[in-house]
């Protein structure tokens, strides 16, 4: 089987690769990269992209055919829309059948090439007409009255098929009401460029305080370059309509932040959603990840808190032992308020934490995923599990009473809380209590955080234990 590669030391292709125009057909204008006068692209979370590239072009009066190269290769054509004075827009199509060994070889299938080749003596060249019977599996010739697999040699092509483009390009044909020299802005929607917003934080010593930074990451797999382009990006979730399945899959589916700095990112309001602009021109390279600057924030307030999940299953049967050396969660909060340092809209995305050890190391002590939060909301961020805070836990009793209306359960509850640490700790225990409840004992006060929660604050002082003891009646 002949790969793309091992294609191209047999090729040789014309000087001149751009293709005459039939002159049955309009003659063709072509507008490249020299063109550009600006491009401006608004990148939105769901694979998503705007693209406004503004070229000045020179046409002639009359019907001819538009080719802008250089055009996203994701490009959705039916979403694109030219504005230009004087220009009326009969039809489009994109070119997307790109130049490449295997495209031109596809093409040649039937017509006639010529194959050299080399002596392997006397490196003396010979060249012998072909035809080209097959590419598909591997190149099959035809040279004069036998067959032949495979390249034996290079190919010579005498021209480029004229539907084969070395770049993507949206070729338009249009009517010009007056010829010269005009702008044009060609508007697309189009595939391959994201953004994901990543946040840095470092604690503080005391661990109330956050020093908060902001990156936008960009992947450009769009297939072009966009150079020195007004970059925008869009927080929030778009509405998309989406495309009807095939008649086949449908039965198979049926079977203080501060964004004012110089050159960085600025945010406002836009309908429903929230407009991040750089605040300087950027070049976004195909295949290229880049990341900007967001926002960044000192001395935000936060708060650790330290959250013993349980469960409900064991309020309706008999459990007894429901844990050893149990996982108390680590958790940080922070309001994304003025109040508190911060203030500004954040766009979804992964926050990691750093903090220094006794030699001014920053050392990662953990991430979490936020998401779009607007000012004025609660960021909750797990880091891990406590190492020196543990918990004990068991079902002391359980029992089982009718009333005139189902079933009731009694039971009781002990929790032994251990704190290793050198300071003291509060351990906020979370109780998911089903049906109709009613604590009927407790060694501390709970605070009925829900309909269906108990949460109780244990403080446990250093190097030693608290126990947590309730009984509670369950109705169903």
């Amino acid at each position: 089987m002949l790969r793309f590669a091992s294609l191209l030391p047999f090729l040789i292709l014309p000087a001149a690769t751009a293709v005459a125009a039939d002159k049955t057909k309009a003659v063709e204008t072509v507008s490249a990269l020299e063109d550009q006068a600006a491009v401006a692209v608004t990148i939105y979370n769901q694979d998503l992209a705007l693209v406004r590239d503004s070229r000045s072009i020179t046409l002639a009066p009359g019907q001819q055919t538009l080719a802008f190269r250089e055009v996203s290769a994701m490009i959705r054509p039916e979403t694109a829309l030219l504005a230009a004075p004087s220009l009326q827009v009969l039809e489009q199509n994109f070119e997307y059948d790109l130049l490449t060994p295997q495209s031109l070889l596809d093409k040649y299938v039937g017509r006639k090439v010529q194959l050299v080749k080399t002596h392997p003596t006397t490196g003396e060249e010979a060249k012998e007409e072909a035809t080209v019977l097959s590419a598909g599996q591997g190149t099959v010739l035809k040279v004069g009255d036998h067959i032949e697999s495979g390249v034996p040699g290079r190919l010579i092509f005498p021209d480029v098929p004229e539907n084969l483009r070395d770049r993507p390009t949206l070729t338009m044909l249009v009517n010009s009401k007056d010829g010269g020299k005009q702008d044009a802005v060609l508007s697309y929607l189009t595939g391959g460029l994201s953004w994901k917003a990543d946040y840095v934080a470092e604690l503080g010593a005391d661990d109330t305080s956050i020093n908060l930074s902001g990156w936008v990451t960009l992947k450009n797999e769009s297939g072009a370059t966009y150079q020195n382009a007004k970059l925008q990006l869009v927080a929030g979730d778009v509405n998309r309509a989406k495309e009807p399945m095939p008649a086949p899959m449908m039965k198979m589916r049926a079977a203080s932040a501060e964004l004012g700095m110089d050159g960085g990112m600025a945010e406002e309001s836009m309908f429903e959603y929230h407009l991040y602009t750089l605040g300087r021109p950027t070049t976004i390279k195909e295949k290229q990840s880049k990341q900007v600057s967001l926002l960044h924030a000192d001395g935000v307030k936060v708060k650790k808190e330290f959250v013993l999940q349980g469960q409900n299953y064991y309020y309706g049967s008999a459990a007894g032992d429901l844990g050893q050396k149990m996982k108390v969660g680590v958790f940080l909060e922070l309001k994304n308020s003025k109040e508190a340092g911060a203030g500004q809209p954040l766009p979804a995305g992964t926050m990691r934490v750093y903090k220094k050890d006794s030699a001014g190391s920053l050392q990662f002590v953990g991430e979490d995923r936020i998401d779009h939060t607007p000012e004025n909301e609660t960021i909750r961020l797990k880091l891990g599990d406590a190492f020196d805070v543990t918990a004990n836990k068991k079902q002391t009793d359980f029992k089982k009473a009718s009333w005139t209306s189902g079933t009731a359960y009694e039971s009781a509850y002990q929790i032994e809380l251990k704190n290793a640490k050198e300071e003291a700790v509060t351990v906020k225990v979370v109780e998911p209590v089903p049906g109709d409840w009613e604590m009927i004992e407790e060694s501390a006060p709970h605070v009925k955080e829900s309909a269906g929660t108990a949460v109780w604050n244990v403080k446990i002082e250093p190097k030693a234990s608290s126990m947590l003891t309730w009984r509670v009646r369950v109705k169903y």
